[in-house]
């Protein structure tokens, strides 16, 4: 029977991942700006200037040893406050 060994390595800067994670970031950016209106201005400076951090540090986030962990964990934070997961598009739902 084959075994699979999961690859524990840091992910490299240049990775596609980190490209990916930084577009997920940006989607919940996108998102926050669309519901502004139902935010308070410092909330929505708080939850920027968060973004802004993550963007800011994500190769460097992204070499750590648990950095898939971390970055879905800080992407599921967002998640909570723009609900971008909760939106689809129509056009790619089964």
């Amino acid at each position: 029977m084959p075994r699979f060994v999961s690859d524990s390595r840091p992910i490299n800067a240049t990775h596609p991942i980190i490209e990916f994670y930084r577009e997920e970031f940006v989607k919940h950016h996108r998102c926050l700006q669309q519901q502004r209106p139902y935010y308070s201005e410092s909330a929505i400076t708080d939850v920027e200037a968060a973004l802004a951090k993550i963007l800011s540090q994500l190769e460097q986030l992204s070499t750590q040893d648990d950095a898939p962990q971390l970055v879905s964990s800080l992407l599921k934070k967002f998640d909570v406050v723009t609900g971008l997961s909760a939106w689809s598009d129509p056009k790619h739902s089964h």
